[in-house]
């Protein structure tokens, strides 16, 4: 049986594991959980285990550890909710997508902010089948810390780019 001092614990833990990790996410930037490099990956596992050590008792029963799972989906719901339907903290929790390239050129100001070198940059065009630089028409680091690399013939239509910090 879940005591209610245990539950209110894994709450408050819970709540301030989830701020101060947006918070540190909106500090260090888009990059802090992308699947660039094996260290990126290596600090979203590290993280997610540390969030865990955090906020369960020392050793949590299988209730303990299900209400913690449950919690944390409670709070996912409230922050989307918050994200949708208020716009400061939308602005206040969430990254915006960068572009970091346009139409062959790189933006290294941007690249820099985003923490991405310029070899991540190579291996992400690498691996969209880029062929040539100027066929790039947009590389945008998403919100998400992924990359997204338009490429190709065709103008881009620039509502693609709605939203995105250039």
């Amino acid at each position: 049986m879940l005591r209610l001092d245990i539950m209110l614990d894994i709450m408050a833990a819970a709540l301030a594991v989830f701020v101060m990790t947006t918070i540190y996410v909106r500090i260090v930037g888009l990059r802090s959980f992308s699947k660039m490099a094996s260290v990126d990956f290596a600090m979203t596992i590290a993280t997610g285990s540390m969030i865990a050590t955090i906020i369960l008792p020392q050793k949590p029963s299988l209730l303990e550890g299900l209400f913690t799972i449950a919690i944390l989906f409670i709070i996912q719901l409230i922050n989307s909710f918050l994200r949708r339907n208020f716009k400061v903290f939308k602005d206040a929790s969430e990254n915006k997508p960068v572009l970091i390239m346009q139409n062959g050129i790189v933006n290294f100001s941007l690249l820099k902010k985003v923490n991405m070198t310029l070899e991540d940059l190579m291996a992400k065009l690498r691996e969209a089948n880029v062929l040539e630089i100027k066929e790039v028409k947009a590389v945008v680091f998403e919100a998400t810390g992924d990359v997204s690399v338009i490429h190709g013939d065709k103008e881009v239509d620039m509502d693609i780019l709605e939203g995105v910090r250039k």
